[in-house]
């Protein structure tokens, strides 16, 4: 049985991931579609 990995996000990853919601009007959910990663990667 192989341990889970967690991922990691890059500094300019996060604040893509942020801008999308505070400066473009994002919610969390359509921020997380756009960036390909599940909802709760972004919380």
């Amino acid at each position: 049985m192989s341990k889970w990995q967690r991922r990691t996000f890059s500094t300019e990853f996060k604040i893509d991931a942020a801008s999308l919601v505070l400066d473009q009007g994002y919610s969390i959910p359509e921020a997380a579609n756009s960036m390909g990663v599940g909802e709760t990667a972004l919380r």
